[in-house]
């Protein structure tokens, strides 16, 4: 039975095989796991469809091709001498190869052509030594200096190549700064309703519906409230055209061992607080075990981005294109504020707004943020669904 590259989506052509989790010529189970794939949006992992010997038809770091053979499982027994056979072959030749290539370095090292740099351009200086002596320096430094590098990787050091998902997530990033007008607004929430609320009614949320009553629900609520009262910022460019988006897809970045994903809640206007908690709950689990498909991480209107989880405490979230608009949440830290001419302790927390300012004006983006500010700060408890 032939292991092959599966169809991912429509966009992706390639992948790359990240870890093989069996040797060539061991025997698997069915559902036994093989190998982790990387394309340049998702991880997958591929399992074994029946038991037998399975004989590996590319190595840990290849780049293939959707629908190429990567390996075969033989049922009801094991041809040991092949794989050894042909993985023999191709370790005889990379040394030879390499000794072929590394054989001429020598020759063409020695002569380099410092002797006759001098000569011309002694002659194009005018008959004077102070400049012809000019290039010899110039030319000297030069050879050594392409060793630098070289010395530079050694042992204490590690050089790896970036993944297909880091190399996605590094472009899209550069392109977010390079073709938005990007900029970042400001402000603070008193955390202290929605602490309270979680207090109060997290036990009994927890009881009614099977998933822990987070922050997530009071924020994506009033984020999608926001959005119905300044549509621009739910909006995205297209050419010299605005397209005002009348749904609510909202964004969820979820931080994961080989980068940043943002798997989108569909329809989130629509959706309870236990609803959406529990379709967040859903997304982390299968980031964490690679299961996280194409179609969860395409669209979106608006993104929220929670670094308060790692300690953040404050930060300019980047745009995730073409959308126009990310709000950054932060650590709930308690600070010293004034309510009512008192000083007093609240549990704060910085909010920040990134927006494209080709689209989205401070006026509107102070507004959108100030109002998702009083209604986490007004919260009711009707709004969990008790």
């Amino acid at each position: 039975m032939d292991i092959i590259v599966p169809e991912v989506g429509e966009s992706i052509f390639e992948a790359e095989i990240a870890k093989w989790h069996v040797a060539d010529g061991s025997q698997v189970a069915k559902d036994d796991l093989l190998c982790e794939l990387e394309t340049d949006k998702i991880s997958l992992e591929l399992h074994a469809e029946t038991a037998g010997t399975i004989h590996l038809a590319a190595a840990e770091g290849d780049t293939v091709k959707i629908g190429a053979v990567i390996a075969r499982i033989e049922e009801g027994g094991a041809d040991k001498e092949a794989p050894v056979e042909k993985s023999g072959a191709p370790e005889a030749e990379i040394p030879a190869a390499s000794a072929a290539k590394e054989s001429p370095a020598p020759v063409s090292a020695p002569t380099p052509v410092p002797a006759a740099a001098p000569q011309p351009v002694a002659k194009s200086a005018t008959d004077r030594p102070a400049e012809a002596e000019k290039p010899a320096p110039q030319g000297g430094p030069a050879i050594p200096s392409l060793d630098l590098p070289q010395k530079v990787d050694d042992d204490r050091v590690t050089r790896v190549p970036m993944t297909p998902i880091r190399r996605k997530i590094a472009a899209h990033l550069l392109a977010a700064r390079q073709q938005t007008a990007m900029l970042t607004t400001f402000n603070e929430v008193d955390m202290s309703r929605i602490l309270q609320l979680r207090r109060e009614h997290g036990e009994a949320f927890k009881a009614r519906h099977g998933v822990k009553l987070g922050l997530m629900s009071f924020f994506v609520r009033a984020v999608v409230n926001a959005l119905k009262e300044v549509p621009e910022v739910n909006a995205r460019i297209d050419g010299d055209d605005i397209v005002y988006q009348h749904f609510y897809d909202i964004g969820i970045a979820v931080g994961g061992e080989k980068g940043l994903v943002v798997p989108v809640i569909r329809d989130a206007d629509g959706l309870s607080p236990a609803e959406i908690e529990k379709t967040i709950r859903d997304f982390a689990d299968r980031v964490q075990t690679n299961r996280i498909t194409l179609a969860d991480l395409e669209g979106g209107t608006f993104t929220i981005s929670n670094g308060g989880v790692y300690g953040s405490m404050l930060s300019t979230p980047i745009i995730n294109p073409p959308q126009t608009g990310v709000l950054g949440m932060h650590n709930i830290q308690e600070r010293a504020v004034v309510v009512d001419g008192e000083i007093v302790i609240r549990p704060m927390m910085y909010l920040a707004l990134s927006y494209d300012h080709r689209l989205i004006d401070g006026r509107q983006a102070v507004g959108f943020l100030k109002r998702v500010r009083e209604q986490l700060e007004q919260a009711e408890a009707g709004h969990l669904g008790l």
